[in-house]
Protein backbone atom coordinates (compact mmCIF):
# COMPACT_ATOMS: atom_id res chain seq x y z
CA UNK A 1 0.00 0.00 0.00
CA UNK A 2 1.47 3.39 -1.27
CA UNK A 3 1.87 5.61 1.89
CA UNK A 4 -0.44 8.75 2.16
CA UNK A 5 0.77 12.32 1.70
CA UNK A 6 -0.95 15.33 2.68
CA UNK A 7 -2.07 17.21 -0.47
CA UNK A 8 0.22 20.40 -0.94
CA UNK A 9 -0.35 23.69 -0.02
CA UNK A 10 -0.75 26.13 -2.48
CA UNK A 11 1.73 29.05 -1.93
CA UNK A 12 0.26 32.46 -2.73
CA UNK A 13 2.05 34.24 -5.82
CA UNK A 14 3.30 37.37 -4.12
CA UNK A 15 2.77 38.98 -8.07
CA UNK A 16 -0.64 37.84 -8.14
CA UNK A 17 -1.79 39.35 -4.97
CA UNK A 18 -0.16 42.56 -6.22
CA UNK A 19 -1.96 42.55 -9.33
CA UNK A 20 -5.30 41.83 -7.14
CA UNK A 21 -4.62 44.90 -4.86
CA UNK A 22 -3.79 46.96 -8.46
CA UNK A 23 -7.58 46.08 -8.81
CA UNK A 24 -8.96 46.80 -5.67
CA UNK A 25 -7.45 49.74 -4.59
CA UNK A 26 -5.76 51.31 -7.51
CA UNK A 27 -7.37 51.36 -10.95
CA UNK A 28 -10.66 53.72 -11.19
CA UNK A 29 -12.13 51.31 -13.97
CA UNK A 30 -11.92 48.90 -11.45
CA UNK A 31 -13.29 50.45 -8.03
CA UNK A 32 -16.27 48.96 -8.15
CA UNK A 33 -15.46 45.25 -7.83
CA UNK A 34 -14.89 45.42 -4.20
CA UNK A 35 -18.56 47.23 -3.61
CA UNK A 36 -20.00 44.44 -6.04
CA UNK A 37 -18.16 41.51 -4.35
CA UNK A 38 -20.15 42.26 -0.95
CA UNK A 39 -22.47 39.88 -0.03
CA UNK A 40 -26.61 40.86 0.56
CA UNK A 41 -27.82 40.91 4.30
CA UNK A 42 -30.24 39.30 5.14
CA UNK A 43 -33.13 41.68 5.31
CA UNK A 44 -36.75 42.41 5.71
CA UNK A 45 -38.98 45.48 4.76
CA UNK A 46 -40.29 46.66 8.11
CA UNK A 47 -42.13 50.28 7.14
CA UNK A 48 -43.04 52.31 4.18
CA UNK A 49 -43.49 56.32 4.20
CA UNK A 50 -45.09 58.25 2.24
CA UNK A 51 -43.96 61.79 2.26
CA UNK A 52 -45.54 65.04 0.70
CA UNK A 53 -42.98 67.31 -1.18
CA UNK A 54 -43.07 71.20 -0.80
CA UNK A 55 -45.09 71.94 -3.88
CA UNK A 56 -46.24 69.05 -5.00
CA UNK A 57 -47.13 68.83 -8.04
CA UNK A 58 -50.98 67.28 -8.62
CA UNK A 59 -50.90 66.55 -12.32
CA UNK A 60 -51.42 63.04 -11.23
CA UNK A 61 -48.99 61.43 -13.79
CA UNK A 62 -46.59 63.30 -13.04
CA UNK A 63 -46.53 62.97 -9.13
CA UNK A 64 -43.60 63.94 -7.01
CA UNK A 65 -44.61 62.45 -3.60
CA UNK A 66 -41.84 61.03 -2.15
CA UNK A 67 -41.58 57.04 -0.45
CA UNK A 68 -39.15 55.54 1.88
CA UNK A 69 -38.84 51.73 2.32
CA UNK A 70 -37.22 51.10 5.69
CA UNK A 71 -36.04 47.36 6.70
CA UNK A 72 -34.41 45.85 9.82
CA UNK A 73 -31.20 46.84 8.81
CA UNK A 74 -29.56 49.97 10.39
CA UNK A 75 -29.78 52.66 8.07
CA UNK A 76 -30.74 50.52 4.93
CA UNK A 77 -33.09 52.48 3.24
CA UNK A 78 -34.62 53.14 -0.14
CA UNK A 79 -36.07 56.01 -2.05
CA UNK A 80 -38.62 56.35 -4.76
CA UNK A 81 -41.22 58.95 -6.11
CA UNK A 82 -44.69 58.93 -7.33
CA UNK A 83 -48.08 57.97 -6.66
CA UNK A 84 -50.85 58.98 -4.14
CA UNK A 85 -51.36 57.99 -0.97
CA UNK A 86 -54.23 55.83 -1.05
CA UNK A 87 -52.49 53.84 -4.16
CA UNK A 88 -49.21 53.55 -2.58
CA UNK A 89 -50.61 52.26 1.12
CA UNK A 90 -52.21 49.87 -1.08
CA UNK A 91 -48.82 48.61 -2.68
CA UNK A 92 -46.76 48.80 0.32
CA UNK A 93 -49.09 46.77 2.33
CA UNK A 94 -47.95 44.00 0.07
CA UNK A 95 -44.31 44.68 1.08
CA UNK A 96 -44.23 44.36 4.47
CA UNK A 97 -42.23 41.51 5.88
CA UNK A 98 -40.58 40.58 2.61
CA UNK A 99 -37.19 40.51 1.20
CA UNK A 100 -36.76 43.95 -0.39
CA UNK A 101 -33.52 42.34 -2.52
CA UNK A 102 -36.59 39.69 -4.49
CA UNK A 103 -37.61 42.79 -6.66
CA UNK A 104 -39.00 40.91 -9.74
CA UNK A 105 -40.98 38.54 -6.88
CA UNK A 106 -42.10 41.91 -5.11
CA UNK A 107 -43.12 43.46 -8.25
CA UNK A 108 -45.16 40.84 -9.30
CA UNK A 109 -46.89 40.29 -6.02
CA UNK A 110 -48.18 44.01 -5.84
CA UNK A 111 -49.15 43.47 -9.74
CA UNK A 112 -50.52 40.28 -9.18
CA UNK A 113 -52.45 40.57 -5.41
CA UNK A 114 -55.87 42.03 -6.98
CA UNK A 115 -59.04 41.09 -8.17
CA UNK A 116 -58.82 44.01 -10.72
CA UNK A 117 -55.41 43.59 -12.76
CA UNK A 118 -53.80 47.78 -11.84
CA UNK A 119 -54.86 50.68 -13.65
CA UNK A 120 -52.47 53.52 -14.99
CA UNK A 121 -52.71 55.37 -11.05
CA UNK A 122 -51.81 51.75 -9.71
CA UNK A 123 -48.98 51.44 -11.79
CA UNK A 124 -47.70 54.92 -10.89
CA UNK A 125 -47.56 53.87 -7.09
CA UNK A 126 -46.20 50.94 -7.74
CA UNK A 127 -43.24 51.79 -10.11
CA UNK A 128 -42.86 54.88 -6.97
CA UNK A 129 -41.97 51.79 -4.82
CA UNK A 130 -39.97 49.88 -7.27
CA UNK A 131 -37.33 52.54 -7.49
CA UNK A 132 -37.27 52.52 -3.65
CA UNK A 133 -36.62 48.80 -3.87
CA UNK A 134 -33.63 49.36 -7.12
CA UNK A 135 -32.53 51.90 -5.01
CA UNK A 136 -32.25 50.25 -1.79
CA UNK A 137 -30.36 46.93 -3.16
CA UNK A 138 -27.83 49.36 -4.74
CA UNK A 139 -27.14 50.86 -1.46
CA UNK A 140 -26.46 47.62 0.09
CA UNK A 141 -24.22 46.48 -2.45
CA UNK A 142 -22.82 50.22 -2.65
CA UNK A 143 -22.98 50.47 -6.45
CA UNK A 144 -25.13 53.04 -8.50
CA UNK A 145 -28.37 50.73 -10.15
CA UNK A 146 -27.14 51.04 -13.37
CA UNK A 147 -24.02 48.72 -12.27
CA UNK A 148 -26.80 46.19 -11.64
CA UNK A 149 -27.81 46.46 -15.17
CA UNK A 150 -25.06 46.03 -17.13
CA UNK A 151 -23.49 49.21 -16.43
CA UNK A 152 -23.18 52.69 -18.51
CA UNK A 153 -23.85 51.58 -22.36
CA UNK A 154 -23.32 56.03 -23.04
CA UNK A 155 -21.06 58.97 -21.67
CA UNK A 156 -23.76 61.13 -20.74
CA UNK A 157 -28.19 60.95 -21.78
CA UNK A 158 -28.92 63.82 -24.15
CA UNK A 159 -31.61 66.11 -23.49
CA UNK A 160 -33.81 68.82 -24.86
CA UNK A 161 -35.92 72.29 -23.49
CA UNK A 162 -39.55 72.87 -24.24
CA UNK A 163 -40.81 76.51 -25.02
CA UNK A 164 -43.81 78.37 -26.67
CA UNK A 165 -44.51 81.26 -28.48
CA UNK A 166 -44.58 82.39 -32.29
CA UNK A 167 -42.04 83.45 -34.73
CA UNK A 168 -39.32 85.53 -33.43
CA UNK A 169 -40.12 84.55 -29.85
CA UNK A 170 -39.87 80.65 -30.84
CA UNK A 171 -36.44 81.13 -33.00
CA UNK A 172 -34.68 82.77 -30.14
CA UNK A 173 -35.79 80.54 -27.49
CA UNK A 174 -34.56 77.39 -29.58
CA UNK A 175 -31.41 79.27 -30.43
CA UNK A 176 -30.85 79.73 -26.84
CA UNK A 177 -31.11 75.86 -26.51
CA UNK A 178 -28.29 74.85 -29.20
CA UNK A 179 -26.22 77.34 -27.66
CA UNK A 180 -26.90 75.96 -24.05
CA UNK A 181 -26.19 72.88 -25.22
CA UNK A 182 -29.02 70.84 -25.70
CA UNK A 183 -29.81 68.48 -28.38
CA UNK A 184 -33.01 69.85 -29.43
CA UNK A 185 -35.94 72.18 -28.74
CA UNK A 186 -39.31 71.30 -28.41
CA UNK A 187 -42.49 72.92 -29.00
CA UNK A 188 -46.40 72.08 -28.74
CA UNK A 189 -49.43 72.32 -30.81
CA UNK A 190 -50.19 76.33 -30.65
CA UNK A 191 -51.92 76.03 -27.36
CA UNK A 192 -54.16 78.98 -26.91
CA UNK A 193 -53.25 80.21 -23.90
CA UNK A 194 -49.50 80.38 -24.52
CA UNK A 195 -50.15 82.64 -27.99
CA UNK A 196 -52.39 85.21 -25.69
CA UNK A 197 -55.68 84.25 -26.81
CA UNK A 198 -56.83 82.62 -23.20
CA UNK A 199 -58.99 85.33 -21.85
CA UNK A 200 -60.48 86.43 -24.75
CA UNK A 201 -63.82 87.25 -25.14
CA UNK A 202 -65.57 83.82 -25.49
CA UNK A 203 -67.90 83.78 -28.98
CA UNK A 204 -71.54 84.56 -27.79
CA UNK A 205 -74.38 82.17 -28.85
CA UNK A 206 -77.79 82.56 -28.64
CA UNK A 207 -77.25 80.45 -25.95
CA UNK A 208 -75.34 82.62 -24.05
CA UNK A 209 -71.26 82.64 -23.85
CA UNK A 210 -69.62 79.76 -25.34
CA UNK A 211 -66.40 78.30 -22.65
CA UNK A 212 -63.40 79.32 -23.64
CA UNK A 213 -60.61 79.23 -25.34
CA UNK A 214 -62.42 77.37 -28.36
CA UNK A 215 -59.45 75.22 -29.90
CA UNK A 216 -60.72 74.99 -33.89
CA UNK A 217 -57.97 72.28 -34.64
CA UNK A 218 -58.77 72.85 -38.56
CA UNK A 219 -57.60 76.49 -38.33
CA UNK A 220 -54.92 75.20 -35.99
CA UNK A 221 -52.72 73.29 -38.51
CA UNK A 222 -51.80 76.41 -40.13
CA UNK A 223 -50.55 77.58 -36.90
CA UNK A 224 -48.94 74.74 -36.10
CA UNK A 225 -46.95 74.78 -39.44
CA UNK A 226 -45.88 78.01 -39.43
CA UNK A 227 -44.71 77.78 -36.14
CA UNK A 228 -42.65 74.61 -37.19
CA UNK A 229 -41.20 76.76 -39.98
CA UNK A 230 -40.15 79.29 -37.54
CA UNK A 231 -38.81 76.79 -35.08
CA UNK A 232 -36.41 75.14 -38.16
CA UNK A 233 -34.99 78.68 -38.50
CA UNK A 234 -34.56 78.59 -35.00
CA UNK A 235 -32.35 75.96 -35.00
CA UNK A 236 -30.57 76.06 -37.93
CA UNK A 237 -29.49 73.48 -40.62
CA UNK A 238 -27.94 71.16 -38.09
CA UNK A 239 -30.09 71.79 -35.06
CA UNK A 240 -33.01 69.18 -33.78
CA UNK A 241 -36.50 69.96 -33.00
CA UNK A 242 -39.95 68.33 -31.81
CA UNK A 243 -43.23 69.10 -31.50
CA UNK A 244 -46.12 67.71 -29.38
CA UNK A 245 -49.52 67.28 -30.64
CA UNK A 246 -51.03 66.94 -27.33
CA UNK A 247 -53.36 64.21 -28.32
CA UNK A 248 -55.64 67.56 -29.69
CA UNK A 249 -56.23 66.26 -33.22
CA UNK A 250 -58.11 63.23 -34.57
CA UNK A 251 -56.54 61.64 -37.41
CA UNK A 252 -57.78 63.68 -40.43
CA UNK A 253 -55.74 66.70 -39.36
CA UNK A 254 -53.15 65.18 -37.37
CA UNK A 255 -52.21 63.69 -40.84
CA UNK A 256 -52.45 67.33 -42.53
CA UNK A 257 -50.08 68.45 -39.77
CA UNK A 258 -47.38 65.92 -40.56
CA UNK A 259 -47.50 66.68 -44.24
CA UNK A 260 -47.20 69.81 -44.02
CA UNK A 261 -44.24 69.75 -41.61
CA UNK A 262 -42.01 67.31 -43.05
CA UNK A 263 -40.34 69.33 -45.29
CA UNK A 264 -38.73 70.65 -42.10
CA UNK A 265 -37.29 67.34 -40.60
CA UNK A 266 -38.75 67.49 -37.18
CA UNK A 267 -36.92 65.03 -34.45
CA UNK A 268 -40.20 63.55 -33.79
CA UNK A 269 -43.90 64.34 -33.81
CA UNK A 270 -45.53 63.52 -30.61
CA UNK A 271 -48.78 61.84 -29.66
CA UNK A 272 -50.43 63.12 -33.44
CA UNK A 273 -53.70 61.21 -32.58
CA UNK A 274 -55.90 60.64 -29.59
CA UNK A 275 -54.65 57.66 -27.48
CA UNK A 276 -57.53 55.94 -27.41
CA UNK A 277 -56.71 55.58 -30.68
CA UNK A 278 -53.52 55.11 -31.41
CA UNK A 279 -53.54 51.35 -32.07
CA UNK A 280 -55.59 52.06 -35.24
CA UNK A 281 -54.21 55.56 -36.34
CA UNK A 282 -50.73 55.56 -35.94
CA UNK A 283 -50.24 52.55 -38.26
CA UNK A 284 -52.43 53.93 -40.72
CA UNK A 285 -50.45 57.48 -40.15
CA UNK A 286 -46.88 55.77 -40.20
CA UNK A 287 -47.51 54.36 -43.93
CA UNK A 288 -48.83 57.84 -45.05
CA UNK A 289 -46.01 60.31 -43.47
CA UNK A 290 -42.26 60.51 -43.38
CA UNK A 291 -42.03 62.06 -40.11
CA UNK A 292 -40.76 60.06 -37.28
CA UNK A 293 -43.35 59.22 -35.00
CA UNK A 294 -43.71 59.06 -30.98
CA UNK A 295 -46.09 58.13 -28.93
CA UNK A 296 -46.80 56.83 -24.62
CA UNK A 297 -46.23 59.35 -22.13
CA UNK A 298 -49.97 58.50 -20.98
CA UNK A 299 -49.02 54.82 -21.57
CA UNK A 300 -48.51 51.64 -19.00
CA UNK A 301 -46.55 49.00 -19.82
CA UNK A 302 -44.91 46.65 -22.26
CA UNK A 303 -49.01 45.18 -23.48
CA UNK A 304 -49.86 48.90 -24.34
CA UNK A 305 -46.37 49.41 -26.49
CA UNK A 306 -46.16 45.39 -27.64
CA UNK A 307 -48.03 46.11 -31.60
CA UNK A 308 -46.97 49.35 -32.16
CA UNK A 309 -43.30 48.53 -31.39
CA UNK A 310 -43.19 44.82 -32.47
CA UNK A 311 -44.45 46.84 -35.94
CA UNK A 312 -42.24 49.27 -36.02
CA UNK A 313 -45.77 51.66 -36.25
CA UNK A 314 -43.48 54.03 -34.06
CA UNK A 315 -40.23 55.47 -34.01
CA UNK A 316 -39.61 56.52 -30.84
CA UNK A 317 -41.94 55.04 -27.05
CA UNK A 318 -42.20 57.92 -25.00
CA UNK A 319 -43.20 55.88 -21.56
CA UNK A 320 -41.24 57.03 -18.24
CA UNK A 321 -40.41 56.33 -14.71
CA UNK A 322 -42.69 55.78 -12.35
CA UNK A 323 -45.43 55.67 -14.51
CA UNK A 324 -44.33 52.09 -16.60
CA UNK A 325 -44.38 50.67 -13.04
CA UNK A 326 -41.08 51.81 -12.36
CA UNK A 327 -36.88 50.33 -13.37
CA UNK A 328 -38.50 46.35 -13.67
CA UNK A 329 -40.59 47.23 -16.36
CA UNK A 330 -38.97 49.98 -18.15
CA UNK A 331 -36.26 47.81 -18.66
CA UNK A 332 -38.16 45.51 -20.24
CA UNK A 333 -40.15 47.85 -22.31
CA UNK A 334 -36.57 48.90 -23.36
CA UNK A 335 -36.06 45.56 -24.27
CA UNK A 336 -38.64 45.38 -26.38
CA UNK A 337 -37.73 48.74 -28.28
CA UNK A 338 -34.20 47.28 -28.61
CA UNK A 339 -35.16 44.20 -30.58
CA UNK A 340 -37.29 46.60 -33.27
CA UNK A 341 -34.76 49.04 -33.24
CA UNK A 342 -37.10 52.06 -31.76
CA UNK A 343 -35.50 55.02 -29.76
CA UNK A 344 -36.72 56.01 -26.18
CA UNK A 345 -37.57 59.73 -25.77
CA UNK A 346 -39.02 59.36 -22.11
CA UNK A 347 -41.27 62.22 -20.59
CA UNK A 348 -40.16 63.95 -17.71
CA UNK A 349 -41.82 63.73 -14.24
CA UNK A 350 -40.07 64.48 -10.83
CA UNK A 351 -36.62 64.79 -9.57
CA UNK A 352 -36.06 61.33 -8.31
CA UNK A 353 -37.69 60.18 -10.99
CA UNK A 354 -35.49 61.64 -13.95
CA UNK A 355 -32.51 60.47 -11.57
CA UNK A 356 -33.43 56.78 -11.94
CA UNK A 357 -33.92 57.69 -15.76
CA UNK A 358 -29.88 57.57 -15.74
CA UNK A 359 -29.82 54.53 -14.40
CA UNK A 360 -32.61 52.22 -16.59
CA UNK A 361 -31.36 54.04 -19.74
CA UNK A 362 -27.59 54.80 -19.82
CA UNK A 363 -27.31 50.62 -20.05
CA UNK A 364 -29.93 50.54 -23.00
CA UNK A 365 -28.04 50.56 -26.56
CA UNK A 366 -30.45 52.05 -28.30
CA UNK A 367 -30.96 56.37 -29.46
CA UNK A 368 -31.90 58.15 -25.40
CA UNK A 369 -33.51 61.58 -25.62
CA UNK A 370 -34.49 62.70 -22.17
CA UNK A 371 -37.17 65.53 -21.27
CA UNK A 372 -35.90 67.79 -19.06
CA UNK A 373 -38.94 69.97 -17.80
CA UNK A 374 -38.65 71.24 -14.97
CA UNK A 375 -35.61 68.90 -13.42
CA UNK A 376 -32.84 71.88 -14.49
CA UNK A 377 -32.25 72.49 -10.74
CA UNK A 378 -32.99 70.25 -7.44
CA UNK A 379 -35.91 71.17 -5.57
CA UNK A 380 -35.42 72.32 -2.05
CA UNK A 381 -36.49 68.47 -0.56
CA UNK A 382 -33.41 67.00 -2.47
CA UNK A 383 -29.76 67.56 -1.39
CA UNK A 384 -28.44 65.10 -4.13
CA UNK A 385 -29.82 64.04 -6.93
CA UNK A 386 -30.13 64.41 -10.76
CA UNK A 387 -26.56 65.79 -12.71
CA UNK A 388 -27.46 68.27 -15.17
CA UNK A 389 -25.12 70.80 -16.49
CA UNK A 390 -25.11 71.48 -20.31
CA UNK A 391 -28.38 70.57 -21.88
CA UNK A 392 -27.17 66.67 -20.94
CA UNK A 393 -27.88 64.12 -17.58
CA UNK A 394 -24.39 62.89 -16.34
CA UNK A 395 -24.25 59.46 -14.50
CA UNK A 396 -22.70 59.46 -11.21
CA UNK A 397 -21.02 57.09 -8.77
CA UNK A 398 -23.10 57.46 -5.87
CA UNK A 399 -24.79 54.06 -4.53
CA UNK A 400 -28.64 52.81 -5.53
CA UNK A 401 -29.97 55.90 -7.46
CA UNK A 402 -27.75 58.69 -6.12
CA UNK A 403 -30.30 60.29 -4.26
CA UNK A 404 -29.90 61.96 -1.06
CA UNK A 405 -33.33 63.43 0.83
CA UNK A 406 -33.53 66.52 3.05
CA UNK A 407 -36.17 65.11 5.15
CA UNK A 408 -36.85 68.63 7.00
CA UNK A 409 -38.35 69.50 4.25
CA UNK A 410 -41.07 66.77 3.62
CA UNK A 411 -44.22 66.27 5.46
CA UNK A 412 -44.77 62.87 6.84
CA UNK A 413 -48.62 61.52 5.42
CA UNK A 414 -48.53 57.81 6.23
CA UNK A 415 -46.51 54.95 7.55
CA UNK A 416 -47.39 51.28 6.76
CA UNK A 417 -46.25 48.84 8.75
CA UNK A 418 -48.69 46.36 8.50
CA UNK A 419 -48.78 43.78 5.77
CA UNK A 420 -52.98 44.34 6.08
CA UNK A 421 -55.23 41.99 4.80
CA UNK A 422 -54.42 38.34 3.70
CA UNK A 423 -54.85 37.81 -0.05
CA UNK A 424 -54.69 34.72 -1.91
CA UNK A 425 -51.72 33.93 -3.55
CA UNK A 426 -51.90 31.12 -6.28
CA UNK A 427 -48.31 29.92 -7.50
CA UNK A 428 -46.91 27.72 -9.94
CA UNK A 429 -44.97 24.23 -8.88
CA UNK A 430 -41.55 26.22 -9.06
CA UNK A 431 -42.56 28.62 -7.11
CA UNK A 432 -43.27 31.46 -9.40
CA UNK A 433 -46.21 33.74 -8.96
CA UNK A 434 -49.82 33.26 -11.05
CA UNK A 435 -52.85 35.17 -10.72
CA UNK A 436 -54.90 34.27 -7.76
Amino acid sequence: MKPTHPAPVATPDPSRRRFLRHLVVGGAAFAFLPRAWAALPKARITKVNIYRPPNLNLIFNQSSMIVTIETDQPGLVGVGEGGAVDTLTQCAERLVGKNPFDIERCWQDMYRAWFYPPGREKIHALGALDLALWDLKGKALGVPVYDLLGGMNRTYLESYSSGAGTGQLLQEQARAAMEAGYRAFRMDAASMDRIGRRGAPAPETDAGPLPGPIYDTHERVRQVAQDCKDLREGVGPNGDWLIDLHQRFDFPDGLRICKLIEQYEPYLVEDPVRTDQFNEDIPKLRELTTVPLAAGEEWGQRSDFNKLVENHSLDYVRCTLPNVGGITELVKIAALCETHAIGMVPHFTGAVSTAALVHALGPYSGPVLCEIGTNQRLPSHLSEGLDFHKGKIWPNPRPGLGVTLNMERLTLLAAITDPGQARAIYFRADGSQTNW
